[in-house]
């Protein structure tokens, strides 16, 4: 009985091996995917550039602010005591050379106009006197000394008289006991620090009006202590704000304050830069890119080129015909639209400059 089921099994056996080796090789082989070629529907619609080599530039990514101009900045302060009458600008106001910015009621300034009217009169009464001094002269009832002495009061009349006026013109120019404030420049008023009844002295210290003319400002950038070295006077620098994104103003590095901030290990750099529709205002963060030539060549290509994936950089080389690679390239630099290689491609090479990424998942699939 053993037996006679051990062959049954062994039948069983074979029979079940025959028919696998059967069905097995009824299977077919999947055929490989044809290479993907970019069809002439894109190829009309992207951009293909060719691999050059360009002077490479260095580039310093800082932080920083926008601030006045404080070599067009003005900060107006009370010549005279007394109390404000009326003050005809706000914060923020534009303002011409000359406009009046606030009335100040002054008795100082009242103690001027009347030194005026009184060397207007001496000047009246003293020309009498030399004039009569004259006459008598010539009568023979007076002598030269009396017409020297005459001509002497005249003159320090004169004098006082300029003097009094000056007075006058350097306090506001009023002569009824007002102290007028005048905008020196053209500007913004970018500090107000009085109000109607406020009371002013000269020598309280504290500005009661700042005027700045922010048609150029400065942006004040931090430099930490390692990337000192890195930036120049006369660099280029590519500036942006948070409030033009798509904006980029251009400067120069005009100024590097040689003074370490102990705290922050940064020091400062000044860009100049116009600003002539006033967009930028001060107290804006800002984002600054300073370049500076390196003296020698290297690869470069369009930086909307490079696909990142995988903790690496590609490119698509494109060979003509819908015929396109895939490269890994090794990055040196990156500077706004344009980046610099190390390796990867050779000048001359041409590369997908638009839809790059979906041309390099295609190849990749």
């Amino acid at each position: 009985m053993h037996k006679r089921n051990f062959i049954i099994g062994i039948g069983v056996l074979l029979f079940s091996s025959a028919l696998l080796l059967s069905c097995s090789g009824n299977v077919k082989k999947p055929e490989e995917r044809a290479k993907y070629r970019i069809p002439d529907t894109l190829l009309q619609s992207i951009i293909i550039d060719t691999v050059k080599k360009c002077p490479l530039v260095n580039a310093l990514t800082l932080t920083g602010m926008v601030d006045f101009n404080q070599d067009k900045q003005v900060s107006i302060y009370s010549l005279v005591s007394g109390i404000v009458q009326d003050v005809k600008v706000q914060l923020g106001d534009y303002v011409k050379a000359g406009q009046v910015l606030a009335v100040v009621k002054s008795s100082e300034m009242a103690g001027y106009s009347n030194n005026l009217v009184i060397a207007q009169t001496n000047i009246s009464t003293t020309k009498k006197q030399l004039e009569a001094a004259k006459e008598l002269y010539k009568s023979g009832l007076a002598s030269i000394l009396d017409v020297t002495t005459a001509q002497s009061n005249y003159d320090q009349a004169m004098s006082a008289l300029e003097t009094a006026k000056r007075v006058i013109k350097i306090n506001g120019n009023s002569s009824n006991g007002d102290y007028i404030i005048r905008a020196p420049i053209n500007g913004f008023i970018v500090q107000k620090n009085i109000t109607n009844s406020t009371s002013v002295r000269p020598d309280n210290g504290a500005n009661l009006f700042t005027i700045s003319d922010l048609k150029e400002v400065w942006v004040q950038a931090n430099v930490y202590e390692a990337n000192i070295e890195k930036v120049h006077i006369g660099d280029k620098a590519d500036v942006k704000v948070l409030s033009e994104p798509n904006r980029i103003f251009t400067g120069k590095v005009d100024k590097i304050l040689n003074v370490l901030d102990p705290a922050s290990k940064v020091i400062k750099v000044r860009i100049v830069l116009e600003n002539p529709d006033y967009v930028l205002k001060p107290a804006m963060f800002a984002s600054v890119i300073v370049s500076n030539p390196e003296g020698r060549d290297a690869i470069c290509i369009p930086s909307k080129a490079l696909v990142y994936e995988n903790s690496r950089y590609y490119v698509v080389v494109y060979k003509g015909k819908g015929d396109a690679d895939i490269a890994p390239v090794d990055v040196l630099n990156t500077l706004g639209e344009k980046t610099y290689l190390n390796s990867g491609v050779n000048e001359g090479d041409r590369v997908i400059a638009s839809s790059a990424l979906q041309i390099f998942t295609e190849l990749n699939n």
